[in-house]
């Protein structure tokens, strides 16, 4: 069974990529696209430029970790798609410095 919580079409992240709202924030870039959907879709990314496999995995590891800890405390907003990109600087980074950066774009975009 496919997870609905994942954004895996080729469609989706084009949409995202021409009508989403972009904004930076010191570890990560966030996305956002209102989904008329009853659930937030996601996903994560990290290029090459973060550094090499290791780090990039470990990179997704911190932005899906985070991630799931605000969307439990409930502080997320409903009906959105959300891609997360990471940025190098995330490399040398905490799971709570992540958290607190993914917060900071959600402030930043009015989405809390």
């Amino acid at each position: 069974m496919k997870d609905l919580l994942t954004l895996r079409n080729k469609e989706d992240f084009t949409r995202l990529h021409k009508h989403g709202r972009s904004v930076g924030s010191r570890f990560v870039v966030m996305v956002s696209l209102k989904n008329d959907l009853p659930y937030n879709r996601r996903a994560f990314l990290a290029s090459k430029k973060v550094g090499n496999s290791v780090q990039r995995h470990r990179a997704v590891r911190l932005m899906r970790e985070s991630f799931r800890q605000i969307e439990k405390d409930n502080q997320m907003p409903v009906g959105y798609d959300f891609l997360f990109i990471a940025r190098s600087t995330i490399i040398d980074s905490k799971c709570a410095d992540v958290k607190k950066s993914i917060e900071a774009a959600l402030k930043r975009a009015s989405l809390t």
